[in-house]
């Protein structure tokens, strides 16, 4: 029931209007950077990671990208998470923690991770029409990106549970296998076919490739959260979904795929 209410809302906010994508996304970003600065300061105790300042900064970047990439605003608006980073490193050197340098590679991790990859989410949402001369909101991408990371996910595990023999990462994910991370693939290549013929921006062949290379680096995305976890020795990153852990374990393979398939759309058609 959960995973079922959690797909309907996010496919709902991203569909409906870019003023509720905006608005959630900034949320999840702010309750992901504050599972992460949690995690840290409870596991790791010579640790201590400013939250309320590392939440700023996601709850900051998100609407700041939003606003960059929808022509509103200018680089500058860029300035007040700078300043951000800027405070982050400096007050390091007035707080006598045991561990500053530790604490600085904690709290960046945290904003690239997680603030930063979250945001570059706005990027595949919005673009300019060069025959409207203006930027509008394409929800395709965005959601077209979560379908294959779930249906990978989803075609995974039955393919895992009914064949899988040779573990994938058996040092940070033993249940994987080789078996299921082709068969997830696979689902989501199927998905492109579908995609392909309801939206015509991309061909075939290209929407295959953006299949194809966010379901490869979801599975990186995800085996990366594990094994972030496994050093903490925490099972989940949090408990806010029943039955599903946290926001960080829901958008562990997306932290990875935003970026690369940005990279793929920029490469195939100077997107």
């Amino acid at each position: 029931m959960t995973g079922g209410l959690f797909v309907l809302v996010l496919v709902g906010v991203i569909i409906y209007s870019p003023l509720t994508f905006g608005i959630v996304f900034t949320c999840i970003a702010v309750l992901a950077m504050y599972e992460y600065v949690k995690l840290i300061n409870n596991t790791l105790p010579e640790v201590s990671v400013n939250k309320v300042v590392s939440m700023a900064g996601a709850f900051y970047l998100f609407p700041a990208f939003m606003a960059f990439t929808m022509d509103i605003c200018g680089a500058s608006v860029f300035i007040p998470y700078l300043l951000i980073l800027i405070y982050l490193l400096v007050s390091e050197l007035y707080l006598k923690h045991p561990k500053p340098v530790a604490n600085w590679g904690y709290v960046f991790f945290g904003q690239v991770y997680i603030a930063l990859f979250l945001a570059l989410l706005n990027v595949l949402a919005f673009q300019y029409n060069p025959v409207a001369e203006k930027v509008e909101y394409n929800w395709v991408l965005p959601l077209s990106l979560f379908i294959f990371l779930w249906l990978n996910d989803a075609g995974a595990y039955c393919v895992g549970v009914l064949f899988g023999k040779h573990r994938l990462f058996p040092r940070i994910s033993p249940k994987k296998s080789w078996e299921g991370a082709i068969g997830g693939i696979v689902v989501a290549l199927l998905a492109s076919l579908c995609m392909s013929y309801w939206f015509s921006f991309m061909n075939i062949a290209q929407w295959a490739g953006f299949a194809m290379v966010v379901t490869l680096f979801g599975i990186w995305g995800d085996l990366v959260e594990s094994l972030f976890k496994r050093q903490l020795r925490v099972k989940d990153s949090g408990n806010i979904l029943p039955g599903h852990g946290g926001i960080l374990d829901r958008f562990d393979s997306s932290l990875l795929a935003i970026p690369a398939g940005i990279c793929y759309l920029y490469l195939i058609s100077g997107f």
